[in-house]
């Protein structure tokens, strides 16, 4: 039987690893948690995770590989049996604005490694002070929050939709569930949206009348730009919004954009993350946001941890000092 099996799943393409290749990921993870570099963000830790990513059992580097050249009427896919560490052995879930993994986890290798096969690792300086693994968890005081420290519903958005180089996919990795198990990963694909857009919807959110206003974290540097939400090919296009964030410039653009939601909410899929199981988001056709649930801050509320990914790393080279993983602007 072949260690990895790829399925298709009504909310995402999915690849389980039987136990073979989880042993084989988890003793590759091991093996970083010992480097000697001793930090996730050291340079020398990245190097080697991008070494260690080339012996990933072969059937799921072909399938990251497919995914990365076509990510699917989706935009999403589901790896699970990924090793997170012993639960016994996790500790609290973190509770703090800005947590970060700073130190190796197997968690934490996991997450590069496939980064590293998929593209090259980035953070954003502004965001959780650039570090390459953020936890998302609840914070208490942020429930309101439309951002990864809140419990509310999630709108749906682009990763740091505001931003010229914005992540090619997003990662989330579970490490433990909410207490009711209810919180979802909701996805939708402009792929399966498209034909539910009049043509003239689509031309309009292809259009330059549109705003994404950046957070403040990142600082006055970043300017807002005027863009269109759909870019590229008109039969296969990107998406760029951010419904908390994002602004129509004319009437005719805001009606657009309300048709784009309605279009998205009619083809969303819910992905209720479990321990091991990682979601790769495209972020270049896919939007994502999160369920309501409810956290109680006692140490064993829902813990995922997250990485960005750029396939062409050059493309930003004058935003990173010294050719490194993170942009500064």
């Amino acid at each position: 039987m072949s260690p990895v099996a790829l399925e298709t799943h009504a909310a995402a393409s999915r690849v389980a690893l039987d136990r073979l290749a989880s042993d084989t990921v988890a003793g590759l993870a091991e093996r970083l948690v010992r480097h000697p570099a001793g930090a996730v963000d050291d340079p020398a830790w990245a190097a080697a995770t991008r070494e260690a990513c080339h012996a990933l059992p072969e059937e799921l580097r072909a399938a990251l590989a497919r995914f990365r050249r076509h990510s699917g009427p989706q935009g999403a896919l589901l790896l699970r049996g990924l090793p997170v560490g012993d639960e016994a052995a996790l500790p609290p879930t973190p509770t703090v604005p800005d947590s970060v993994q700073r130190d190796p986890s197997v968690s934490a290798a996991v997450l590069l490694m496939i980064a590293c096969a998929l593209g090259d690792p980035a953070a954003f300086r502004a965001e959780k002070l650039g570090a390459l693994v953020q936890n998302v968890v609840p914070v208490k005081g942020s429930e309101e929050v439309q951002g990864n420290t809140g419990s509310v519903l999630l709108t749906f958005h682009n990763e740091n939709a505001f931003h010229r180089h914005r992540p090619d996919f997003v990662m989330l990795l579970c490490l433990r569930t909410d207490h009711e198990g209810v919180a979802g990963l909701r996805t939708a694909c402009i792929r399966q949206a498209l034909g539910l857009l009049d043509p003239s919807v689509r031309e309009r959110l292809a259009s330059p009348e549109f705003v994404t206003n950046p957070p403040p974290s990142f600082g006055p540097q970043q300017e807002s730009v005027v863009h269109p939400v759909l870019s590229g090919d008109p039969a296969d296009p990107d998406v760029r919004v951010d419904f908390a964030a994002t602004t129509a410039t004319t009437p005719r653009a805001a009606q657009a954009m309300d048709a784009l939601q309605e279009a998205f909410e009619a083809v969303q899929q819910t992905v209720r993350l479990r321990p091991g199981e990682l979601a790769i988001v495209d972020n270049r056709v896919t939007v994502h946001g999160r369920t309501s649930f409810r956290p109680r801050y006692d140490g064993s509320d829902r813990w995922l941890q997250r990485t960005f990914v750029l396939c062409d790393l050059r493309r930003s080279r004058e935003h990173r000092p010294e050719d490194g993983h993170v942009l500064i602007r």
